[in-house]
């Protein structure tokens, strides 16, 4: 049975695969669980053809599969999991109405994820009957939400932007002031909602027709602890810290690090025609090797000087396992997409962090070309 609107009190900006996989999913087992009653209504924010067919499917089916496929603990894993936290779908540029009713009276918390270039506004304004971005269109909603009297909202936005709560309220605040020169809508935006930074950490690799995805055994939600927040779902992938840097640092130096490394070994090696994806090149018994040895001997003792409360040791061996996963085609040519900002992104600090607490890094110098 499809859960009724009125529980979807979360407001999902995006149909991507991504969330369906990640943030849904959470709220679908919290609600199994017994420990949330919170369901979500997903926006259709563009006017592409395949995801108006998502959202159709969203809206009519009670729940959607998630396949979850890979390793854990060394033991395969491959389960079938049906999420029923979507208690409905509208396309924004088709049922603005029903949006800005459901938003005004039922919504308490804003989940977002719309891509690289989700926050960009342009020529946008929030004035327009239905705004063309997803800044636009929730700047609009929040000034309806404001305007009938309603609580501030709390926002959890799912971007892979740095702070992507704190860039988000300072665009929407950019753009209330533009269009609104509201000054009792400013303080309420700034001070009666909640905008808080989240980090996400899972790879959902395939779609499923008509609504469904892939993805593998490891998430993680990271908030920040914000004053006022109140999470709508607990759930073992979410993780509350005081401050996001160190998982992003991490995440980066250690997952990414990884990954443009192997890269770096396969371009070098002229393997770029025999091996296509990581979990090949994680076959190839002297990458592998030099990759542990790596990260073992320069990337670990470094990153464990600099963030001594993080359980690194831990993540490497989840970052294997996520590299081993047998199910998931990532493509090395991928991975290998601008891939001198890549080396200077993610190896450079740690180099730099090595000479700081002395502390060798030979391979990493030479993935970067320096003596």
């Amino acid at each position: 049975m499809k859960l009724p609107l009125s529980q979807a009190s979360i407001v999902q900006f995006g149909t991507s695969r991504f969330l369906l996989g990640h943030v849904a999913a959470f709220a679908a087992q919290a609600i199994e669980n017994g420990n949330s009653q919170e369901a979500i209504l997903v926006v259709q924010t563009s006017s592409r053809p395949e995801g108006k067919a998502k959202a159709v499917a969203l809206a009519q089916q009670a729940s959607y599969p998630l396949h979850i496929r890979g390793l854990r603990n060394g033991q395969p894993v491959d389960e079938q999991l049906s999420i029923g936290s979507v208690a409905g779908c509208l396309v924004a540029q088709e049922q603005w109405q029903a949006l800005e009713h459901h938003f005004i009276y039922m919504a308490r918390w804003v989940i977002s994820n719309t891509g690289d270039s989700g926050y960009q506004v342009a020529d946008d304004t929030s004035l327009a009957d239905v705004p063309s971005s997803f800044p636009g269109k929730l700047t609009k909603l929040l000034y309806a939400r404001f305007s009938a009297g309603q609580p501030g909202l709390t926002l959890l936005p799912c971007e892979l932007i740095g702070s992507n709560g704190h860039v988000l309220k300072e665009i929407v605040l950019q753009l209330a002031r533009r269009d609104y020169h509201d000054t009792p809508f400013e303080e309420w935006l700034a001070a009666h909602c909640c905008w808080v930074n989240t980090l996400v950490d899972r790879i959902v690799s395939a779609p499923l027709e008509p609504v469904g995805a892939v993805a593998e055994p490891y998430a993680l939600w990271a908030i920040q602890q914000t004053p006022g927040l109140v999470m709508p779902f607990e759930h073992p992938a979410v993780e509350m810290a005081s401050s996001l840097q160190p998982f992003e640092l991490r995440k980066l130096h250690i997952l990414n690090l990884a990954h443009t490394y192997l890269v770096d070994q396969w371009r070098q090696n002229g393997l770029t025609e025999s091996v296509t994806y990581v979990r090949e090149a994680m076959q190839e018994p002297w990458l592998r090797n030099g990759l542990s040895e790596v990260m073992m001997q320069e990337v670990l003792p470094v990153l464990a000087r600099e963030l001594p409360d993080m359980d690194l040791n831990a993540y490497w061996h989840n970052t294997l396992e996520r590299f081993d996963n047998p199910y998931l085609d990532h493509r090395l040519e991928d991975i290998a997409n601008y891939h001198g900002d890549k080396l200077t992104r993610r190896l450079e600090p740690v180099v730099d962090l090595g000479i700081k607490y002395e502390i060798a890094t030979p391979r990493l110098c030479a993935a970067l070309g320096r003596k």
